[in-house]
């Protein structure tokens, strides 16, 4: 069974830092990329930040230049470094590992989520 489980998540003043992890253990198979969602309270979940394997980024407008994301292939593991937090970067995180197959198409594997919170 494949199983994503994020870590690093908590209670942070605003302009803080918080580095989450996600770490993969089981057989995944046609990666295209791995990345971070979020989801706030009443809000829908959105895109944080994706990565390749081959090293490529792109990340939400509203991140871009305060969070970073990064890999460790070789410890099955993804990293979002998060700086300059806001309050309205509170919400769920979310890990996720998208795969594309040649015959079954795209799938997705998640993690169960860490909470992160900015006060004021």
């Amino acid at each position: 069974q494949v199983q994503l489980v994020e870590s690093g998540g908590g209670l942070v003043q605003a302009g803080g830092s918080l580095r989450l992890s996600c770490v993969a253990s089981g057989s995944i198979f046609n990666i295209d990329h791995m990345g971070w969602y979020r989801q706030a309270p009443g809000k829908q979940r959105e895109l944080v930040a994706t990565i390749t394997s081959g090293g490529t980024t792109n990340y939400a407008d509203s991140v871009k230049g305060r969070f970073t994301i990064s890999r460790d292939n070789a410890k099955n593991m993804v990293y979002l470094q998060m700086n300059s937090l806001k309050p309205e970067d509170t919400a769920v995180y979310y890990c996720n590992v998208h795969c594309i197959a040649p015959i079954a198409g795209a799938y997705d594997y998640w993690g169960q989520g860490t909470q992160v919170t900015v006060s004021s």
